[in-house]
């Protein structure tokens, strides 16, 4: 039988940013994803839920998504699992984003684990596969939930938002990746998959290809 996935969003830093605190039913334990910043509540939130954190992931290396991370690994002693690696630069030129961003400074960092297409990620008896997604950056991931027909749901970062999609006037950034990676990658999961978005509201896919107005199936010739 599918372990359980629960899950609690924290919107985070000016940005308000959807750090996901996800947690395996049945055993409790854990993982932030996207720890943003306001680490510190963070940690309250996961004490309420009774969860105790095991890991750290990250969809990609963008300071509102990853800014606290390095911060909850020494005070936990847990790893950070994600990004792709090619969003090494990203994590290694933290100073330049904090300034850039006007965030008080943080240290570049590496991830304890790097992710590629087709691995997986645990946490308690979950398994989220990860899906590379780049475009909004060249390491961007996505990690999937297969929970089921009615409860598969995918952390999608900033690939793929209600009505919208990511930015790709960033560093490195690939209009034409990120649409190739959400229809080639994200829509065979299927329209009844929930997901979390970077920021905003929840959606599902199969709505987002009805009517979203970069990526629905309307605008490649299918559909209506």
């Amino acid at each position: 039988m599918t372990a359980t996935l629960n899950y609690r969003l924290i919107p985070v830093t000016p940005f308000q940013q959807n750090c996901s605190l996800l947690w395996c039913a049945r055993t409790r334990r854990g993982a932030f994803v996207d720890p943003g910043g306001e680490e510190d509540r963070l940690l309250q939130a996961a004490e309420a839920e009774g969860v105790t954190i095991e890991k750290l992931l990250l969809t990609h290396g963008h300071l509102d998504h990853a800014g606290a991370a390095a911060a909850l690994r020494e005070r936990l002693d847990v790893p950070i699992e994600g990004p792709h690696e090619g969003d090494r630069f990203l994590l290694e030129g933290f100073p330049a984003q904090c300034r850039m961003f006007g965030f008080p400074p943080a240290p570049g960092f590496t991830p304890d684990r790097w992710l590629n297409q087709g691995d997986s990620v645990t946490v308690g008896e979950l398994t989220l596969d990860v899906l590379h997604c780049p475009g909004h950056t060249p390491g961007h991931v996505v990690f999937h939930h297969a929970g089921g027909a009615e409860s598969s749901l995918a952390f999608v970062g900033d690939v793929l938002f209600q009505g919208s999609i990511g930015r790709t006037d960033f560093p490195q950034g690939d209009h034409a990746a990120l649409i190739r990676a959400i229809r080639t990658r994200l829509w065979p999961l299927g329209d009844n998959t929930g997901f979390v978005p970077g920021h905003g509201p929840m959606s599902t896919f199969g709505a987002e290809r009805r009517r979203n107005p970069f990526v629905a199936d309307h605008l490649f010739g299918r559909g209506s």
